[in-house]
């Protein structure tokens, strides 16, 4: 039987979805790390898998899948994937540059630019707010994508002040020690902290 293989780097966010997603079904499958800094990403045989160059890459029985051949979602997840990609991640990445980022490297955060990042973070929250009185999760009342999609940002918000903005929201609150304590998530943390070693 082939192994499946996900090709990608700790590092990325898509990579640790893809992780997550991955553990989360259980599935059988080998991580090959791939070096960025290095320029792995770069080689022609890596190419043959992502023409673009991008991470993560999964292979399955033939069947390799990269960046933007990500099969289309439909319905209520879907949109707040598209939610995710284009309101949350955006503050998110931000604050996540300016507070983890520049931190690991002893680098001073710019203020203007936190502060931008989190009133456009509270109004996205706020929007989870109003949606998660009405069902457990995002998708609805089961873990979906669209849950899944938020795991690699709130990991590294969570570890900041700016956690603040998510605990002072009660149903976001609850969302996010509900997805974070999932048992694909929590293979994901175990890689990426040994991985920080």
């Amino acid at each position: 039987m082939a192994i499946r293989k996900l090709y990608g780097t700790l590092g990325s966010p898509d990579t640790i979805r893809a992780l997550a997603s991955i553990f989360e079904h259980e599935l059988d499958f080998e991580f090959i790390p791939i070096d960025l800094n290095a320029g792995e990403h770069k080689t022609e045989s890596f190419l043959s898998l992502s023409p673009f160059g991008l991470v993560p890459v999964y292979q399955d029985d033939g069947l390799t899948l990269f960046v933007y051949e990500v099969p289309k979602l439909q319905g209520i997840a879907a949109t707040w994937i598209d939610v995710e990609d284009h309101q949350f991640s955006p503050p998110a990445e931000k604050l996540r540059q300016e507070l983890v980022d520049k931190a690991k490297k002893g680098l001073p955060m710019d203020k203007e630019v936190v502060a931008e990042a989190e009133a456009k973070l509270i109004k996205v929250l706020d929007v989870y707010e109003e949606r998660l009185t009405h069902s457990k999760y995002l998708g609805g009342d089961r873990f979906t994508s669209a849950d899944l999609t938020h795991l690699p940002y709130l990991y590294h918000l969570m570890g900041t002040p700016v956690k603040q903005l998510f605990e002072e929201r009660p149903n976001v609150s609850t969302w996010c020690k509900d997805i974070l304590s999932r048992p694909c998530w929590s293979r994901v943390v175990e890689m990426v902290e040994k991985d920080k070693v």
